[in-house]
């Protein structure tokens, strides 16, 4: 048993991991400022003796005692990482350097949240780590994308300088249930258009490509990273199986019964054409694969959003739904 840190514990990823730590016999603080985690991710964790919640913002220090520390705090959506690009940024540097300060105070071992963002609009497909990536340095997304690259090197200078156990992993797209339905995502825009009846709005011509990872395997690729002594990483994890826009909009279709139409609308700027991990070194440190299919994935995420629906729990403004949809 250990005491953990999850930083960006009430969002999405950060909810999903608790979850499987407390269920092993962790003590979890989740810390986090509620820009885009719900309390409602963890609300069935209040009041169990595991389980400690602080609210609080990483762009300030934080004072606690622990033996890990999974760094998930940042904005991961267009929608949420454009709102106030400064501070998506400066989450990026500044709560990174706290979170590493008090790694560094606790002798603890810290696993830092990258993305696949960091290599850009790739040049070489699919992406292993050793690719530096091809990133705007300026554009409209530089703030997460640079962001993260920032925090990544952050992590290596203190891991050379100070000695602190740092683990980088490389997040490539998840979805899955808790992800909000109109966080700009393209699961989330498709099921949500399609729930709704409403036409699927595909950006460019729908050949882009993505892969999807379904939350559980995430999950388990990354506690497997945390707790491994081979490698710092970076190492990317996610599913190396691509799928179009167009071919996601159909299955999402048939998945729901949905009359949609597909629609197009022009690719927004710096949005990536193919986006998929080599998982190689994955495989072979962490005997790590994803396992679970794509339709059951989504199967599992379309009930979960008719259930928000029923509830008429929406979250945030459907006009979120126009934004960036292929990330």
């Amino acid at each position: 048993m250990a005491t953990i840190v999850v930083t960006g514990g009430a969002g999405f990823l950060g909810s999903h991991l608790i979850d499987r730590l407390i269920a092993r016999g962790d003590d979890i603080i989740c810390v986090d400022n509620l820009f885009t985690g719900r309390k409602d991710n963890i609300r069935h964790l209040l009041g169990n003796s595991q389980f400690e919640f602080i609210r609080h913002d990483v762009v300030n220090p934080l004072f606690v005692e622990c033996d890990q520390i999974y760094n998930l705090a940042c904005p991961a959506s267009p929608v949420s990482y454009q709102y106030n690009p400064i501070k998506t940024i400066k989450t990026s540097s500044v709560g990174t350097v706290n979170v590493l300060g008090l790694a560094k105070r606790c002798n603890a071992r810290i696993l830092h949240a990258s993305t696949s963002e960091v290599y850009g609009d790739p040049a070489i497909h699919p992406q292993p780590e050793s690719y530096w990536g091809h990133v705007n340095p300026i554009g409209p997304r530089s703030c997460y994308d640079e962001g993260k690259r920032i925090a990544e090197s952050l992590c290596m200078n203190y891991h050379v300088s100070h000695g602190v156990e740092v683990r980088l992993i490389r997040i490539f797209n998840t979805y899955g249930p808790r992800m909000d339905p109109n966080d700009g995502r393209v699961v989330s825009n498709f099921i949500n258009q399609a729930l709704r009846g409403q036409d699927i709005t595909v950006y460019g011509d729908g050949g882009q490509t993505r892969s999807f990872c379904y939350v559980d395997d995430l999950i388990e690729g990354m506690i497997k990273l945390m707790d491994q002594d081979e490698t710092t990483g970076p190492m990317n994890i996610g599913n190396p199986i691509e799928t179009s826009m167009r071919e996601l909009a159909d299955t999402i279709i048939q998945l729901t019964g949905s009359q949609s139409r597909v629609v197009n609308e022009p690719l927004p700027q710096d949005d990536p054409t193919q986006r998929c991990p080599d998982i190689t070194l994955a495989k072979k440190v962490l005997g790590w694969q994803p396992s679970v299919l794509l339709e059951q994935g989504l199967q599992n995420t379309i009930d979960y959003y008719r259930s928000l629906m029923e509830n008429n729990d929406i979250w945030t403004n459907s006009s979120h739904q126009h934004c960036a949809v292929s990330r």
